[in-house]
């Protein structure tokens, strides 16, 4: 049996404004709005548990699962092997691209464009991997913030830092608005899963199987599309999806 307390599934996740991920919440927290919460939902009901958001800062996400504090990491998580170390991962409930976020009117619009930029990237992330791969350019790592995401942008936005490298789903939508230019989308697909204690296999199993249900009978599609409809639903490698 998994270490499930009082019927509640607790989540770990920030609270910030990532649309469309995830809307920044008026209750700290504890009422969250976008596809990830309502995908979320969607597996809590599955399982017949109530749904209880734990809101902290993004490099504390990990541990705080990892001491059971939290019962899993539902917030963006990269299934990248820094993180498979430390936790094991469901199978993918998305599939993104990364995209390149530099402020408006910056012709740069390749990696190679980017040489003697300040790229900035939360630390340890899918997004931080694909900068090291940027020739020439300083990273800038973000973590220890509860707005990390809000955050990296207002850097950009300042100038503190040149670019700032995040998912497609947050970073294309900037790209529309007046102060930011979209530089550049490189094709990563890099699938999400949910993040539970190694020492929790119950829970994982149940988590999987719960996700690999509202994927099969289409609840989860049903959720991307209300949510990300300009993005195409990665029907094949949700479906196909086994945990780590």
């Amino acid at each position: 049996m998994s270490r499930i307390k009082d019927g509640e599934l607790r989540l770990a996740c920030i609270d910030s404004a990532a649309a469309p991920l995830f809307e920044l919440s008026t209750d700290g927290g504890k009422t969250r709005t976008g596809y990830e919460p309502e995908a979320a939902a969607l597996v809590a009901a599955e399982l017949g548990l109530k749904l209880v958001w734990c809101v902290m800062p993004w490099d504390q996400m990990i541990p705080a699962v990892q001491r059971h504090e939290a019962d899993a990491v539902w917030c963006g998580q990269g299934i990248i092997p820094s993180r498979q170390e430390q936790v094991n991962f469901t199978r993918p409930y998305a599939v993104f691209n990364e995209s390149v976020l530099v402020r408006a009117g910056d012709p740069a619009r390749s990696p190679e464009d980017l040489h003697g930029y300040r790229v900035a990237a939360i630390a340890n992330s899918a997004n931080m991997r694909l900068a090291e791969t940027f020739p020439g350019v300083e990273l800038v790592p973000f973590a220890s913030s509860d707005d990390v995401f809000g955050e990296m942008i207002e850097a950009v936005r300042n100038g503190t830092v040149d670019a700032m490298v995040d998912d497609d789903v947050v970073t294309v939508p900037l790209g529309d608005e007046p102060e930011f230019d979209l530089a550049f989308t490189a094709e990563t697909r890099n699938p999400w899963g949910v993040g539970v204690a190694k020492d929790n296999p119950e829970l994982l199993a149940e988590l999987d199987a719960a996700l690999g249900r509202v994927i099969a009978d289409g609840r989860l599609e049903v959720v991307w599309q209300k949510w990300m409809p300009q993005l195409p639903y990665p029907a094949e490698p949700l479906f196909n999806g086994s945990p780590s």
